[in-house]
């Protein structure tokens, strides 16, 4: 569509272009009013002049019965009011009216667009437009920014945000922590990376034990009996154990292969096995997964998670060249890559396509007609007059030719009858 029909303003009628088999109907109305004259001039000659005298006549009664027709439906012929003529500019309003009924009521129906959209594979079109960057240059940095963003501003962000916060949920309680934690906590022993985290338990341990020693004093004193406190042998023995971890302490912060280091290697050890290995262990640490997820903090983290990267990403889509350049570009084509390769994700996308298509069309299916038919009705007679008939096309004058032809056939039929009898 070009800038000057874009400028048109509504109601302007857009000159009709010209067409050749007017001129050919036209001419051959007027090549048959010649026939006639000169047939009937020369009537005397021969017999046979009076089939063509016949075919004449009737090729121009049928040419001009036609042309009338075809006028009829979009103006006065000759510009004379005569009833029943100009149909179309005459009934324009109920032209529209019935164009946006019979849109409603055959096209835009749910039920249609459902099935309709069940055969559109909407992800599976992103998630190649999206995965191959490379093919499309600026446009399609230009076009993907543009999805990105106005399905982000479009879609229903709480229905969409409790989508995706739901199948991450779903998919942290399909994965099987357990075993992984054992991976990771086997690998780490093996490697060493343990080592650092059992330093800083053991200094945690020893700026516990500085800190509460009164603790220790006061338990050691509660315990003991009248005789122990009256000789001061509970402050000696509190003493002793107080001395006593902190050399413990002590002993396990620099010596790596201290037995009491040793043995905590020994039960990580044995746990990361059984995470691994014990289905009563998976089961537990299963359990304190589906805990943690249905903690209202959790939640919480999800919804903020959500956000923030909602956010970040339209903030971001609305730059094409921050859009596919970098990080977020390879976050764009491995997305794309993902819809095309996972049929889950891809039937739950698609599935959410179609009920959003539905839900639009159900929605707001009677307010596009309405503007149909407003439309139609602001137009002026000239207008829908010429739009329609340039919408019919050479149809409407060859329907002349016909009537033309057929009407010579049917008189050189009638004239071969009035011979014969």
């Amino acid at each position: 569509m070009t800038d000057s029909l874009l400028s048109r303003p509504i109601g302007v009628a857009i000159p009709a272009r010209g067409s050749n088999i007017r001129v050919v109907a036209t001419g051959l109305l007027i090549v048959m009013a010649a026939v006639f004259l000169a047939a009937r001039y020369f009537d005397h000659v021969h017999p046979a002049v009076g089939f063509v005298r016949a075919f004449a006549e009737a090729a121009m009664v049928g040419g001009l019965a036609d042309w009338f027709a075809v006028t009829a439906l979009f103006r006065h012929p000759l510009g004379l009011p005569i009833p029943h003529t100009a149909i179309v500019p005459r009934n324009k309003n109920r032209i529209g009216d019935t164009l946006a009924r019979f849109l409603l009521t055959n096209f835009l129906l749910p039920r249609l667009i459902a099935r309709k959209m069940q055969t559109v594979d909407v992800a599976g079109a992103v998630g190649k437009f999206l995965s191959q960057p490379a093919e499309g240059g600026g446009r399609l940095k230009l076009g993907a920014s543009r999805i990105i963003a106005d399905g982000l501003g479009a879609l229903d962000q709480q229905r969409l945000g409790g989508m995706v916060k739901s199948a991450i949920a779903d998919r942290l309680r399909d994965l099987d922590v357990a075993p992984l934690l054992g991976q990771a906590l086997q690998a780490a022993l093996a490697e060493g990376r343990h080592q650092p985290l059992l330093d800083a338990m053991v200094k945690w341990g020893s700026k516990t034990l500085e800190l509460n020693e009164h603790l220790i004093h006061q338990m050691v004193h509660d315990n003991s009996n009248a005789i122990v406190r009256f000789t001061g042998l509970d402050e000696s023995i509190s003493n002793r154990i107080v001395a006593g971890l902190s050399k413990l302490l002590s002993e396990m912060a620099v010596d790596e292969t201290h037995p009491l280091r040793i043995r905590v290697e020994e039960g990580l050890a044995k746990m990361a096995l059984d995470l691994q290995h014990d289905p009563e262990v998976q089961a537990k640490v299963a359990k304190v997964r589906d805990e943690l997820l249905e903690n209202k903090a959790v939640k919480r983290w999800l919804d903020g998670f959500w956000e923030q990267g909602r956010a970040a990403l339209l903030k971001a889509a609305r730059d094409p060249e921050t859009m596919l350049a970098g990080r977020i570009g390879e976050l764009v084509t491995q997305f794309g890559t993902m819809l095309g390769e996972d049929e889950g994700l891809k039937r739950t996308l698609n599935r959410y396509a179609r009920r959003a298509v539905v839900g639009m069309v159900d929605s707001y299916g009677e307010t596009a007609l309405k503007l149909v038919s407003d439309t139609i009705r602001g137009w002026d007679a000239k207008t829908i007059t010429d739009r329609l008939e340039n919408a019919v096309g050479d149809d409407l004058q060859y329907i002349r030719i016909n009537g033309t032809l057929v009407g010579g056939l049917v008189g050189v039929l009638i004239h071969a009858v009035d011979v014969l009898l």
